[in-house]
């Protein structure tokens, strides 16, 4: 619709956009006799036109009028404007002329203001001035009169006036002022310490017989003082009072020495217990007299004991050091207890960290005596923990003066230690290995926990005496016997193997009949080499917690210096050759089987019966050492997976290389075999839980070792039962069965076979035709095989090198 009726509507046809004036005619004249009123239809259209032409006509008139209506209006707008101007222009001068009024009215005013504010400062500046005067003449007063209780006061009233007075230094008066009143504090200051040092002579031991009065009001004028008197007269009642200890504790004197140091520590208790009784009130509580004399008195000793301890240094021994040291120690926690350590300069209380709780022994409460007995069981995580006391202000204010000569303790411990790991191996050798302990997973030697034992009392006591350099040396001690223990007790009692490796001979192998010869080591033997296992891995977890609790104790500065890696090390090695004497062991008794298989005539096997004797033999030999050694490794699980996972490591490659030696082989005697090798296979497979009531599921990684080298056997005995004719379907078939490249496998199927030589050449030519291209960068298949070689050349050139060097030995 048109934009007229949007706004207008309209039902008239006329007004529409799809007006078609034929329609239109014809609904006026639908028929023939419609027409007969075509005048009066006519003349109602003429007044319809005419009608707007009017409406037209007035419109455009009333255009024209409003260009002049706009104008006029324009016009009076502009009047208005002006006429608004010039009245904000008069309110603007009305408001100028009024706020000149205003000053005119309030210049008077602020003058008075002024001058009120002028005087008040100047009366309040003569009030002071008047004070101030008085003050200094009464103090001057006071002050020849030792009224130090008035003094007290009057002082630091003076002393406030005098600072309103600072921006009017430039008055002679003011300044004069000024400069009696510090020369009253300076006499002040000298006659207090000169009646200080009149009652507390420096020289003699003339004491009064209680507290005075005008002291302990001079304390408190003190306190207004420069701040040195204060500190003079501490210093000198201090020197005063402690003048009897170095006379009667001097270094030539019987009770100085390390031996009688209780004498020390009873004497200051009767001094600070006399003090408090008669000069306890003469001095302010906020000056701390009481700790002061002690914290004296511990750097007075600590001087004393470094000196004569320099000395007689040769008379220090590890009992009398430590007696010392414990009794030092226990003073300085009575001061802890007693004082708060606020008068200490450099002493700086830390907050403590709380542990995490853990099943280390070394994370144990070590807040009790140094001789408590410490038992490290599995239980102790269920024990409550002691929360932890903060740590003393006053530690190490005296027993600092003991580090230089902790190097007895460290050199006792040195010796201490040897004579342990000695009784350890005596014991060892006197109690022979431990008894089998089947029902509880195997035993840790009990030398261990004691080793421990005594390194976690020696670390609690150390750390007493300081967490420095020597703290350093004896985890260096610590060291020495953790590598000690490794190699003497654990590494030392080891059953060592026999030279030769080739065990029984054949023909005792055919001729026994349970096997039970075979084995080389006893069930004594295997119990103790899993024992001494199991201990090593306790050793190894220990010692990692041990290195971190010693990190604790040790300055942040040192962290870095404690390491004992190595020694970890030392027992993974001790754990990894304990796991391959077990291999070993089981190895070579299977060893006579392997060999009785690959000599046995396969070619004349004419019929598929049970399993052979020698798989009989092997699993015979496994069913006696595997369970022995999963019982007693109970509590290792871990260790009895690599142990399983070595041995099929070590027995599949060998079984392999036995398998070529069986030859020539016929097609029932590859059948036995087949037979035999699935037996071994599920055997294998079963090793983990072998004899076991508990039936457990053998570890994945262990799973699929076994049966990615049993199965390779198997696909050899298949390659040698397939018929080798026509050739070529038979290397195809062994190309996918084996998938091998190497020209030395596929010589050895061929000897299995029994071909003859000429047969051989021909099938090996085929073979090198029938290999698929090699990578990139190799030139043939010889070189491929001989740069990359098999785990069973690789086993059967070192089995050649051991028989070679045996025959030479």
């Amino acid at each position: 619709f048109p934009p007229s009726l949007q706004v207008f509507p309209s039902q008239d046809p006329l007004d529409r956009a799809d007006f078609n004036a034929v329609e239109y005619i014809n609904t006026l004249f639908p028929t023939e006799q419609s027409l007969a009123n075509i005048d009066e239809v006519v003349n109602k259209i003429r007044l319809k036109i005419k009608r707007l032409d009017d409406n037209i006509r007035t419109v455009v008139r009333g255009q024209t009028n409003v260009g002049q209506d706009g104008r006029q209006a324009l016009e009076e707008a502009q009047k208005a404007i002006q006429q608004l101007f010039g009245e904000i222009k008069d309110i603007k001068d009305k408001a100028e002329k009024s706020e000149q009024m205003v000053k005119e009215i309030t210049r008077d005013i602020k003058q008075l203001d002024h001058a009120k504010r002028h005087l008040t400062t100047s009366i309040t500046t003569l009030n002071h001035l008047h004070m101030l005067a008085g003050g200094v003449d009464s103090l001057e007063a006071m002050t020849r009169r030792r009224q130090y209780g008035e003094v007290a006061n009057l002082l630091q009233g003076v002393v406030n006036v005098l600072e309103h007075f600072n921006k009017y230094m430039g008055i002679p008066q003011i300044r004069q002022l000024s400069e009696r009143v510090k020369a009253a504090q300076n006499e002040l200051g000298q006659q207090i310490l000169a009646d200080f040092e009149e009652a507390f002579p420096s020289q003699g031991t003339k004491r009064p017989g209680g507290p005075s009065n005008v002291l302990r009001d001079a304390c408190l004028v003190a306190n207004v003082l420069d701040p040195r008197i204060k500190q003079e007269i501490i210093k000198k009642f201090i020197k005063q009072h402690l003048s009897e200890y170095l006379v009667l504790f001097q270094e030539n004197q019987d009770v100085a020495w390390l031996d009688k140091i209780d004498r020390r520590y009873a004497w200051i208790k009767r001094q600070l217990v006399d003090y408090e009784e008669k000069y306890g009130r003469m001095f302010p509580q906020e000056w701390c007299m009481t700790e002061r004399i002690a914290v004296e008195f511990c750097h007075v000793t600590r001087t004393e004991l470094a000196k004569i301890m320099r000395t007689r240094a040769k008379e220090i021994e590890v009992k009398l050091l430590l007696f010392a040291i414990q009794r030092t120690t226990n003073f300085e926690g009575l001061l802890a207890k007693r004082f708060s350590g606020c008068t200490l300069t450099d002493g700086t209380v830390k907050k403590p960290e709380v542990p995490p709780p853990s099943t280390n022994p070394f994370l144990e409460d070590e807040t009790g005596t140094e001789t408590d007995e410490i038992v490290i069981e599995k239980s102790d995580t269920d024990k409550p923990k002691k929360p932890k006391v903060p740590d003393n202000p006053f530690h190490g204010i005296v027993s600092k003066c003991f580090e230089p000569h902790l190097y007895v303790y460290i050199e006792s411990q040195d010796k201490n230690l040897g004579e342990l790991i000695d009784r350890f191996v005596a014991d060892f050798k006197a109690q022979g290995p431990p008894k089998p302990n089947v029902d509880e997973g195997g035993a840790v030697l009990p030398s261990c926990a004691d080793l421990f034992v005594y390194y976690k009392k020696c670390m609690v006591q150390c750390s007493q005496l300081s967490t420095g350099e020597p703290m350093i040396a004896l985890t260096t001690i610590f060291q020495k016997y953790l590598r000690e223990y490794a190699w003497k007790i654990l590494s030392g009692n080891l059953p060592k193997t026999t030279s030769s490796s080739g065990g029984l001979t054949i023909t005792s192998l055919l001729k026994e009949k349970e096997g039970s010869e075979v084995a080389k080591f006893t069930l004594e033997e295997l119990c103790l080499i899993c024992s001494i296992l199991s201990t090593a891995e306790y050793c190894l977890a220990t010692t990692q917690q041990l290195e971190e609790k010693l990190k604790e104790k040790v300055d942040a500065s040192l962290v870095e210096r404690i390491n004992l890696t190595g020694e970890m090390d030392t027992f993974s090695i001790v754990i990894s050759n304990s796991i391959q004497l077990l291999v070993q062991d089981l190895d070579a008794a299977c060893d006579p089987a392997l060999t009785a298989m690959s000599k046995m005539q396969w070619q004349n096997v004419e019929h598929v019966g049970d399993q052979s004797p020698y798989v009989t033999s092997v699993i015979l030999h496994i069913k006696q050492n595997v369970p022995i050694i999963r019982d007693n490794l109970a509590s290792t699980r871990k260790y009895f997976t690599q142990f399983c996972i070595k041995f099929a490591n070590s027995f599949i490659p060998k079984f392999i290389n036995h398998l070529f030696k069986c030859k020539p082989i016929s097609m029932v005697g590859a059948e036995q075999l087949l037979l035999d090798t699935h037996s071994l296979k599920m055997v294998l497979l079963d090793l983990p839980s072998i004899g076991s009531q508990v039936v457990r599921k053998a570890p994945a990684s262990y799973t699929k070792i076994v049966v990615k080298g049993m199965t390779r056997a198997e696909m050899i005995l298949k390659v040698v039962m397939a018929p080798h004719e026509p050739p070529v379907v038979f290397v195809d078939n062994y190309i996918k069965l084996l998938a091998d490249c190497s020209t030395d496998t596929f010589q050895k199927i061929l000897d299995m076979k029994g071909l003859k030589r000429s047969e051989q050449s021909s099938m090996l030519e085929l073979f090198r035709q029938r290999l698929p291209a090699p990578p990139s960068g190799a030139e043939s298949t010889g070189s491929l095989s001989l740069s990359a070689p098999t785990p069973e050349q690789e086993s059967s050139r070192i089995r050649k090198l051991e028989k070679l060097i045996k025959k030479r030995l």
